[in-house]
Order: C-alpha cells, then structure tokens, then sequence
C-alpha cells in the first residue's frame, strides 16, 4: 500500500495581520513570507545570521533546518529557519514586523532658489485648423512655441489633437531640451518627484515645478531590505541571477512608484502629472535601480559601471508617470561614495564653505564621509552595517511605535523612553548608542565591550548575561559588539581622513551629521561610545535629511544639478582598505574610551 503523498503546500494563516498565504513544502516560513508581500524583517537576507525574524506557531507544527520538530505554543523560532509540515497558524514577533516607516524628511538647511527645472512648460493657443490652413497640429504648436522646439515624444503627439480640440485649440506643452515630451489641458498643475534612495528607507518629496514649494513629502521601508539589511547581501543576491537582480530592481521601482502615487493623491493630483524625477542615493542603490550589473561592485577594487549623472526617461525605468516624465539620476563620486553625499553636501555647501576644518557625515548602513579644508575635499564611505540603526540586534527594530528610542540613567538604574510613549517592543539604532553609553556610565559593560555580573539591570538569559532594558526587550554581549564594529569602522574612517590632511580631530571647526538616524543620536551617547569624537558640542550641528533637500534643489533648478556634478568632480575619493594604517587603526577603534565613565561635555 502506497504511503499518501506529501502535499505540495500549506497554508500559512497570519491571523493578527488577517493574512494567509501558501508556503511550499521547500520553503521557510521567512521565504513564502516575503514572496507574498508580508512585512517580515529580515536584516540578513534569511541566512539565520541576525535574529530579526522570529515567529511561533499557535496551530499546526514546524520543522528546523535539522529536521527536529518545533514545539508550538511558547517557543519562538527564526522564520528563515523553519518550515511547515502541516498547515498552521504563525504570529510574528512585534519588533519582526516590519512597520509601514515614515521617515524623517525635516532638514535644517532648506532655502529657497528662483525656480528653473528641467521640464519647461507653457499654455499656448494655436490658429484652428481650416481648409484653407492644412498645417498639421504639431507644427501649429511649434509656430507658436518657436524654433526652441524641434521634435516631440510619441505619446505626445497621439494625446496632442484630442487636448486641443477639447480645449478650444489650447493646450499646456511640456518641453525638454527642445523635445515635447507632454500636453496637457491649459493651466494643468505641473509637479515633479524627487527621490532619496537609501539602504534602509525610501523618501520622495513632491514640488510644484512653476513655484519650486514643497507640496507633500513621504518616506518608506525600502522593500529591498527583505533581501538583507546591508548592501552586500543584496549585491550578493543580485549577483547570483538575473532574475534575482530583477528582483531588487522591482523592488526599488515599486516604492517610488507607490511614492509618487501616494505623495500626488495627497494633493488631489495622480502620479501621470508627475513630469520630472529626480534621484540621489548611493552607488549600489543606483545600480540596482537602474538594472546595472554589480558582481564587481562587490568585490576589490569595487569598480562601478558609471560615476556619470543620468538623464533617462520614466517609462524605460518602469515608472507609472507621465508618458515624457524625464528622469535625473545624479552622479556618484567613487567607490560606495554615492549621489546621496553629492546632494547632501550640496544642501549643506553654505555650512561647510565658511573655510577652516569641515566634516559631513551621513551615518548609516554605509556611512559616507567628507573633510574639507584649504579647498580640498576628500571622500570616503564605511561599511558600517546596519547595527546603528537596529538591524542586527537581538531586539532591534525601526523607528516605530513601540521602540526605545532613549535609555537614561536615573539614581544608579535605567530608564528608557519609546517612541509614541507605546508599550516597549524592541530598541531602534538611537535607543541601542544610548543604552551601551549608559552601560558604560554605570560600569554595565567594561572598556574591552564585555557585559559585566553585578548590577540590577544584568540579567541571564539562557545562559548568557544581557542588559535588561524592559521585559522581552534587552542588549546582549553581540549586540553590543556588533555596535563596536560599527563604530570602529566609521571612527577609523574618520581617523583615517584627518591624517591624509595631516589634521587631528581638534582641529575640526563643524562637524556637520546627516541623514534621519544622525538627527536622533544624542551626541553625548555617540562621543561616549566612541563613535563621535570628544569635541565642544557646539561645533556639531545635526541637519537631518540633508541629501533630501539636496535632490530636492536639484529637481527645482537646472542650475542646482550643475552644482552638485561641480562637487561630485571636486570630491577626491580614498579607498580606506588599502590604508596600511586602516587594520591598526580599526583594531585600537573597537574598544571604549578610558574616558567612557565620564559624561562628554
């Protein structure tokens, strides 16, 4: 008698999300997960390596990797670990939920500039075609427009006879570099889109085009961190196939295609009046955008295809814009040093050109560094994962509801703030500095980086010693040295820099910080632990998304895009793994200051 077959599939019933799916029986709960668009973290790409996707069973029954059965009920498990043998249902893990991110779009040094964009437009009004006048209706607009016009895009011609006879001969004619690239009906708002790509998340403003105003902004979870956190593992994954670089690229196009949709029904228009993009992030993000190939991004020398800025059109991008909508990607400098340092150092160029010793820095997954002085710049970028921004963290999440984003020490104990004043559910990259600078102050965790025995706030947990920070939530010995190798990588950086210039970090006049996770650090925290270095904190200045603003400036004026392939091309990059002092000086970085029980003045 035949054993019964083994089923195909299983149903997978995610009941607090009201969602049910179908998982393979090849498959993990992590994989059919992610295919089917449920929010699950996962900072490592589902190689088990980070512990961000944990989930239990409620109902039904999981297997592990070695095949063991998974008891249900209490017990929690990595997603990308297990798999169904029956179907069930799955609760996952709060701070494994990936929250719907609205990140920081607020930036100090917004200012305004005369508009000039890219796509021109104009309402003109054409002679009536008669049977004397057998012009046709592309050359009647061109009479009226001028010689500045010498072409015009498909899609634009088939639209043009309907608008102007439903318009009384009338139209809005949209005009890039003397092509007709759009009509419209006359007095049609004109708005353009303007994209900062990042690792972690995706922000888009959207701007009226005739007055430069910001109308509406929005920032997103980049969907691409369902294949990993950090930018090799998704160098690494789009690397393996075309299809999984499809992926990537797919991914990238949907959030900006769910931004400009979103940012245009936010102001009672739809993403077809969009007519002008523009994008900055950095060199691998504008690679998997744009469909390039990155195997030898990632690997020494870390070579791109193109440095160069891009002007391209919507639709070949897979954009759901206008028709004509023209694209502008702007151009990196060198190596991971991408086009999201050109625009912030564009947006912040009326800081850093006031002459003495400056600093920009945009901490993140890969933090990006530039050190002006004597009118030279020099670049550098720091693989420093995603650590400093939660990722990688036994309990880390995003900024969310729910996320300790502040940890204190009050009469010899902890204290800890979440954002929303939300029950705690996990810690984000603000609230984990805080917590080891605290740790730090109380004797919590010692200079080498290890978790001490003695004190009310150490815990053991299975076996290990943690800093507690509330129930379920709390800082284990490899979060906190994953946190020393983040800090180790962009202190060195830094380092590194000021000795190419023959400076010491005294001598830096501004030490400017970008970007949403370097508007929420407290310094004294981040000077504590090392990441900073010790200076008077009126010489730093957190500005918040800078390069936000900057492709922002960019999509408002021609001239703004100029300037910033100006600074791309004044930017010397340096390679700092092939600095002979790069080891020494990463080694002598990963431990904390004998200065960490003081507090930074």
């Amino acid at each position: 008698m035949n054993a019964h077959p083994k089923p195909a599939s299983f149903r997978v019933r995610f009941a607090h999300l009201d969602r049910e799916i179908d998982c393979a029986a090849d498959e993990t709960i992590y994989q059919a997960a992610r295919r089917s668009g449920v929010r699950i973290v996962g900072a490592c790409g589902g190689r088990g390596a980070c512990g961000s996707c944990m989930v239990r069973a409620h109902e039904g029954r999981l297997t592990d990797d070695d095949g063991a059965e998974i008891e249900g009920g209490r017990k929690w498990a990595h997603a990308c670990r297990v798999r169904p043998i029956a179907d069930c249902a799955i609760e996952i893990a709060p701070r494994s939920l990936a929250p719907v991110t609205r990140a920081d779009v607020y930036a100090q040094d917004e200012v305004d500039i005369v508009p000039a964009p890219a796509v021109f437009f104009e309402d003109v009004t054409v002679a009536q075609a008669t049977l004397v006048d057998h012009a046709d209706d592309f050359s009647r607009v061109r009479r009226e427009i001028g010689a500045r016009i010498e072409t015009i895009d498909i899609e634009a011609v088939r639209m043009l006879p309907q608008i102007l006879r439903d318009n009384d001969w009338s139209a809005r004619i949209f005009s890039h570099q003397g092509r007709i690239v759009g009509v419209a009906a006359p007095g049609r708002r004109a708005v353009g889109l303007a994209i900062d790509l990042g690792t972690t998340n995706v922000v888009g403003f959207l701007l009226d085009l005739e007055t430069g105003a910001r109308l509406a902004s929005l920032g997103i979870e980049n969907p691409q961190a369902a294949w990993g956190a950090d930018l090799v593992s998704r160098i690494n994954h789009a690397a393996s196939g075309r299809r999984q670089q499809d992926e990537l690229q797919a991914a990238a196009r949907t959030a900006i295609n769910a931004l400009g949709h979103d940012l245009a029904r936010a102001v009672g228009l739809v993403a077809h009046d969009i007519r002008d993009v523009t994008i900055c992030g950095n060199t691998a993000m504008q690679h998997l955008l744009l469909g390039l190939p990155v195997r030898q991004l990632g690997r020494a020398p870390f070579i791109a295809a193109t440095h160069d800025a891009m002007d391209l059109v919507a639709r070949d991008l897979g954009f759901d814009f206008a028709a004509g909508a023209r694209v502008h990607v702007a151009g990196n400098v060198g190596g991971f040093v991408g086009s999201d340092h050109v625009t912030a150092l564009l947006a912040t160029r009326a800081r850093w050109e006031q002459g003495g010793v400056s600093l920009v820095m945009d901490i993140g997954t890969n933090t990006e560094i530039s050190l002006m002085h004597d009118g030279k710049i020099i670049s550098a970028s720091c693989p420093s994962g995603p650590a400093l921004e939660g990722g990688h963290i036994s309990c880390g999440m995003r900024a969310a509801d729910g996320a300790i984003e502040r940890v204190t020490v009050e009469d010899g104990r902890l204290r800890i703030a979440m954002i929303a004043n939300a029950a705690p559910v996990g810690v984000c990259g603000s609230g984990v500095l805080d917590a080891i600078a605290a740790g730090l102050r109380l004797g919590l965790v010692d200079k080498s980086g290890r978790i001490g025995e003695s004190h009310a706030d150490i815990i053991v947990d299975q076996g290990r010693r943690a800093i507690r920070l509330a129930d379920g939530v709390q800082i284990v010995q490899n979060d906190v040295r994953a946190v020393q190798l983040a800090k180790s990588a962009v202190r060195t950086g830094v380092d590194l820099l000021l000795d190419r210039m023959g400076l010491n970090e005294g001598r830096i006049d501004r030490f400017i910080i970008a970007g949403a996770f370097g508007a929420y650090i407290d310094l004294d925290s981040a000077m504590v632990i090392g990441l900073l270095p010790r200076l008077p904190r009126e010489r730093f200045a957190q500005v918040g998304n800078a390069a936000g603003v900057g492709v922002t400036r960019m999509l408002a004026s021609t001239a703004e895009r100029e300037l910033a392939r100006e600074i791309a091309a004044r930017c010397a990059y340096v390679e700092l793994s092939t600095d002979p002092q790069f080891q020494k000086r990463f080694m002598k970085n990963i431990g904390f200051s004998s200065l960490a029980g003081e507090r930074a003045s």
